[in-house]
Formats: C-alpha cells, structure tokens, sequence
C-alpha cells in the first residue's frame, strides 16, 4: 500500500493480467515455490500478495477472491504458517523454508533457553508458558495447544489492570518464530456460541508440523540459514541483499 495525497491506494495487478492470483490454492501455490511472502507490498518488487492480485478484491468479504480472507484459508490448511513474519507485518512462510526460517530467527535458540539467557523477556515468557510443554514434558507426548487471542491476552494476566503491550508482545513472538496464528474464528460466548468479529487463533509452529521438523536446521548456523533465505528469494525477485534483508 502506498499514500497518495493522504490517501491509501493498494497495488496490484488487474484481474485479467496474466500474473495475477485469482485464489488462495493458486496464492498457496505460489507460497511453496517461494518460500516466503509478504502480505503487504515492500521493498522488494512484486514480493508480496498485494502486488499479485487485484485490488478491487481486497476486502470485499468473499473468501473465493479476497485477498484479506485467504489469510484463514490458508492459515487452517496447516501447509503454511502465517504470522507477523516480515518487520512486524503478516505474511507467509512455507513449511519447507520454515525449519530454516526458525533457526536464523530464534538465532538455534528453544524458547526456555532464550528466556534463561536474558534473550526474551518475561512478557513474551507469560505467553510462552501458555504453549510450551513444561518441564519433564515432550512435544510427542502434549496435546495441540491452540488459544483465542483473548484467551491468550486473559490468561497471560495483560489488560485493564495487568500487563501492558500485548500486541507488541505477540508480534515480537511471531517475528522470532515461536508463534503462529493457527485460524481466525469469532469468539465464544459462555454457551460456546460464536459472536462477534473474528480473532486470531494462536498456536506454536511446533504443533503445526511437529517439533523435529521445525528445529532440523538447529544442527547449521543461523547465518547459513539466512544465506539460504536471501538465495532463495533472490531466485524469484530482482532484488540485492540489502533490499531483501529490509524485509526478511
């Protein structure tokens, strides 16, 4: 998106373009050849879903052409994950890259001993503790964990009267690769009937794909990683190194 005399424009591609993306399968389709997609227009040219699609579609609520409602789509299919990936903005990694996308962004680090170092903080901890298995526990042997981000913001003792930046929070979490969004769904009410807007559905990579696959690249260096990231990108867009490292 861009700013014109005050005012938003997206970019993009018409519809009857020969590049354009007209579905989330094609759009998920894209992502796996990728790797890694931005939702939002950037430094890289043409690297992002906005500059695939047609603008005129972004939020119109229909699901087989918006856009903005194949973040769920996708997100549910459990093919990619989908987060504030990119500078704290959303976007797309797919589950091949995302062993390496991990390792260069949590630096070989698990969440625990990130903690332990002084590398994350006790707000991003209060969230963690939510998901991670405790102590004596193991990935295979846990149940999926997956919370509404109220339920997150609740339990994790933030809001009126408790903790502050739970959004900031969040976001730090899913830059550094330790959590997703799962699904959008609208809230339950205490009959466990839908209302509302949806919200975002929280969960770890790790119940997504498993906790091997997504720490295998633990065993390269985290700038081994980003090289094979930079390349990767680099084979799909014109773009140096400086450029793409503005936004990955």
């Amino acid at each position: 998106m861009e700013v014109i005399d005050g005012q938003w424009y997206m970019q993009g591609v018409d519809w009857d373009d020969p590049s354009c993306v007209h579905s989330a399968d094609e759009l998920l389709e894209v992502i796996e050849k990728v790797g890694f997609m931005p939702l939002f227009s950037n430094e890289v040219n043409g690297f992002s879903v906005e500059n695939m699609t047609d603008s005129d579609c972004w939020w119109c609520g229909d699901p087989e052409v918006d856009p903005w409602e194949w973040r769920a789509v996708l997100a549910r299919t459990g093919k990619v994950a989908y987060g504030k990936f990119f500078r704290n903005k959303a976007g797309f990694v797919s589950r091949k890259w995302f062993p390496d996308f991990a390792n260069y962004r949590r630096d070989g680090y698990d969440f625990d001993s990130r903690y332990e170092d002084g590398k994350a903080g006790r707000r991003e901890k209060l969230i963690m503790d939510l998901f991670w298995p405790k102590e004596g526990e193991i990935w295979d042997a846990t149940e999926k964990v997956a919370l509404y981000s109220n339920e997150v913001k609740e339990k994790a003792g933030f809001g009126k009267g408790g903790e502050k930046g739970f959004e900031g929070t969040c976001a730090k979490l899913q830059m550094s690769s330790y959590m997703t969004v799962q699904d959008f769904r609208p809230r339950l009410n205490k009959k466990g009937e839908e209302y509302g807007w949806a919200v975002a559905v929280y969960t770890l990579p790790e119940y997504l794909w498993g906790y091997k696959h997504v720490t295998k690249c633990y065993k390269e260096s985290p700038e081994d990683s980003y090289k094979k990231i930079i390349s990767q990108i680099k084979k799909h867009y014109k773009a140096d190194e400086k450029t793409i490292m503005k936004v990955v």
